[in-house]
């Protein structure tokens, strides 16, 4: 089993990722492979298209999705929003009935609107979302300050492991013959009389 993890912060290795990474190896001590996948600044700079088809390709393969944004301005990163938009809306039979989960970061606030920005993407696909035991959220502002976040951590570490078991538990039930909910039409109406 693998989990694709998405650092849409425009710092490679900055806060966002050292959430991540955390979660990542959680994943890894609980048998499940993981990749990161750096969006950031490749975003802003015109690879939009190459990086939503490499993600496409990554999630045929990938059982779950982390998503990783610091806050800017209490929303995600501009950056992170624009990919998820084109990646939803292109890839979302290879997302549906997947584990997600969001992960912010931030100095001090905007975590829980971020937060809950992200997590939109996932119950409009039908993405079962992970959780942890406090929202997914880490704060500092640098790398070495979030690993002094001992509650940050601990809900990374609790994520990764719920991630992994949910991961298991699907898995289980495939082989149990627990068959998936069938796709359905989706009703679309609106608010014009």
């Amino acid at each position: 089993m693998k989990v694709l993890l998405i650092n849409g912060s425009r710092r490679e290795k900055g806060c966002t990722y050292t959430a991540l990474d955390i979660v990542a190896k959680t994943l890894n001590e609980n048998g499940i492979d993981t990749e990161i996948l750096f969006v950031g600044k490749r975003a802003a700079n015109g690879e939009i298209d190459a990086l939503v088809s490499e993600a496409k390709e990554l999630l045929k393969t990938a059982d779950g999705l982390v998503v990783g944004s610091p806050v800017y301005y209490a929303s995600p990163s501009g950056e992170v929003q624009m990919f998820l938009d084109r990646l939803f809306i292109t890839a979302g039979s290879d997302l549906r009935l997947k584990p997600a989960a969001a992960v912010v970061s931030a100095r001090r606030a905007g975590t829980s609107a971020s937060f809950d920005v992200l997590n939109k993407y996932f119950t409009i696909t039908e993405m079962p979302v992970v959780s942890s035991n406090y929202w997914n959220m880490v704060h500092g502002n640098s790398p070495e300050e979030v690993l002094k976040d001992e509650e940050g951590v601990q809900i990374m570490q609790l994520l990764g492991r719920n991630m992994a078991w949910l991961l298991k538990s699907i898995e289980a039930g495939k082989a149990a013959g627990v068959e998936q909910p069938a796709l359905v039409q989706k009703n679309k109406t609106n608010f014009i009389r």
